[in-house]
């Protein structure tokens, strides 16, 4: 609904994708509703973005993702 901001895929087919930028002069089609991250596995045959649960005592009111990117050990 807000659109996403940036995507990462990783080499296994999985996507995560940062949504719910808040800048000042961009438009918000949700500005009360916190950022989020969705993964998406493209390797299934209809993929679909499912909203990541984020950790208890993260500060969710003010997460404000701009960019995503990731590291593998």
């Amino acid at each position: 609904e807000t659109g996403s901001e940036d995507i990462d895929i990783l080499p296994n087919g999985l996507a995560f994708i940062s949504s719910g930028l808040k800048y000042p002069g961009l438009k918000s089609l949700a500005p009360d509703k916190p950022g989020e991250i969705f993964l998406m596995d493209l390797n299934e045959d209809n993929p679909r973005a499912v909203e990541l649960r984020i950790s208890r005592g993260f500060d969710l009111a003010s997460f404000n993702p701009h960019g995503i990117s990731t590291y593998i050990d």
